[in-house]
């Protein structure tokens, strides 16, 4: 891709925005960036564009976007917005940032995408490759945008790139040696006509452009992929929580298995894996494949296994007050991760439920609330609904603010019980993102 003189817009201006922007400067590119947000909000992007000698617009985009060469998307954007429909209609090129910044990274990547479980196994990912002696970079929807790092990757180096839906929408050449897709269930369908074909589709686009080269991990246990897998040149290993395989990974007795042609390659005792749950050892599974891929060292993976301490704002114990846990799951942004969140706990659980629905059907985990939920808080733009729905059933209260939810679940919970905070929406209607909502969480529950 010859990037040199060339007018690109670049449309967002947050991380992946800023980022495809500076990588555009640094390689002699014109970056020109418009973002539709308050300049107020995106003071901290601001500083960067201006330290760098870049141009920008914010609170709305004008037609300069379009004197352009190139447009390049940040996730944020949606594919059917008036800009993507103007741009099309001019034909002028869209890609997403990082199939930018593929066509300049030297490296193997490693790419994950899935409803539930990315940031949790990238990062798993990263830190096994990086126990494991490799020179391994973290990036994509987590850590740094890919476009920040990628003049820096090496041939011999790795990255481990959690990928989003959005983000594969405006691939064009993109093409890792290992893709990774953990699982699909509704999620964002708001963003696809709420047509649930559209968002697997998208999901799918990981593997367009792979080859017999390449490798393709699956999740067998995924109903919705399985159904909807497309013809590919890539080489299949699948994983599974409930069947045994003969060319993957699998859990039996305590242990997980991974077989390549029959051979057994690799196992080892879910007491070695510090993290806990049937879904966890699902993403350990994936992990472990892509580190046998590129010939880790069997004990070594084992022992970042045991050392890996999780991710924030997925579960997190944030703090034990007078028996009462309070758990962060404000990465919980769908029903299934709710699901998965309430199968974690034996204990009565007080659940703070709610923010910005994207076509949530609740119905996905009503037995379990029955099961396990003495009471709910429903927050933000999606209470009513909430509270319509699960009132019935049980117990439901509408909270004008997160830390009045918490404040009311502390004077409620008893000892042996939890505060969990898994609010199967996204975050945008009160908060910056999930993580601002799991900062606040954090901080009201440290006042107790």
């Amino acid at each position: 891709m010859e990037i040199k003189d060339k007018k690109i817009s670049i449309i967002g201006a947050v991380k992946s925005g800023v980022g495809a922007a500076k990588l555009i400067k640094r390689l002699g590119g014109i970056p020109f960036v418009s973002d539709s947000g308050n300049a107020d909000k995106l003071a901290d992007s601001i500083k960067v564009l201006i330290e760098n000698e870049i141009e920008y617009e914010f609170g709305s985009h004008t037609e300069k976007i379009f004197e352009c060469d190139l447009i390049v998307i940040s996730p944020g954007v949606p594919t059917n917005s008036a800009i993507i429909q103007k741009a099309t209609e001019r034909k002028i090129k869209i890609i997403s940032e990082i199939e930018l910044a593929y066509n300049f990274c030297k490296g193997k990547i490693v790419a994950i995408t899935g409803t539930n479980g990315k940031t949790t196994t990238t990062s798993l990912t990263g830190h096994i490759f990086k126990e494991c002696g490799f020179k391994t970079y973290v990036a994509g929807n987590i850590g740094e945008a890919f476009s920040e790092i990628a003049l820096d990757v090496n041939e011999n180096d790795i990255v481990v790139l959690e990928v989003s839906s959005f983000q594969l929408d405006f691939i064009d050449r993109f093409r890792p040696t290992i893709a990774m897709i953990l699982n699909i269930t509704p999620d964002h369908l708001n963003r696809y006509d709420y047509k649930l074909q559209n968002y697997i589709a998208a999901k799918l686009r990981i593997y367009l452009n792979q080859n017999s080269n390449d490798f393709l991990i699956l999740n067998r246990d995924s109903e919705s992929l399985v159904k909807s897998l497309s013809k590919h040149q890539s080489r299949d290993l699948y994983f599974s929580i409930s069947s045994k395989e003969d060319n993957g990974s699998y859990l039996e007795d305590g242990k997980i298995l991974f077989y390549e042609n029959k051979e057994l390659v690799f196992t080892c005792k879910t007491s070695e894996i510090n993290l806990k749950g049937e879904h966890n050892y699902a993403n350990a599974m994936a992990a472990i494949m892509a580190a046998k891929i590129f010939g880790a060292d069997n004990q070594k993976i084992i022992a970042a296994l045991g050392s890996f301490p999780g991710v924030d704002h997925r579960l997190e114990l944030v703090r034990e007050l007078a028996g009462v846990k309070y758990i962060n799951d404000s990465k919980a942004t769908n029903i299934d991760a709710v699901w998965y969140a309430l199968r974690s706990f034996d204990e009565p659980i007080f659940l703070i439920l709610g923010g910005l629905d994207k076509g949530n059907d609740y119905n996905q985990i009503k037995d379990l609330i029955v099961e396990k939920v003495k009471k709910i808080y429903a927050i933000g733009t999606s209470a009513e609904k909430i509270f319509n729905f699960f009132h019935k059933t049980v117990k439901v209260e509408i909270m004008k603010s997160l830390e009045d939810a918490i404040l009311e679940a502390s004077r409620e919970a008893r000892a042996n019980e939890v505060v969990l905070l898994s609010p199967a929406c996204a975050s945008f209607d009160m908060f910056r993102s999930y993580e601002h909502r799991g900062e606040v969480f954090k901080e009201a529950v440290s006042k107790l």
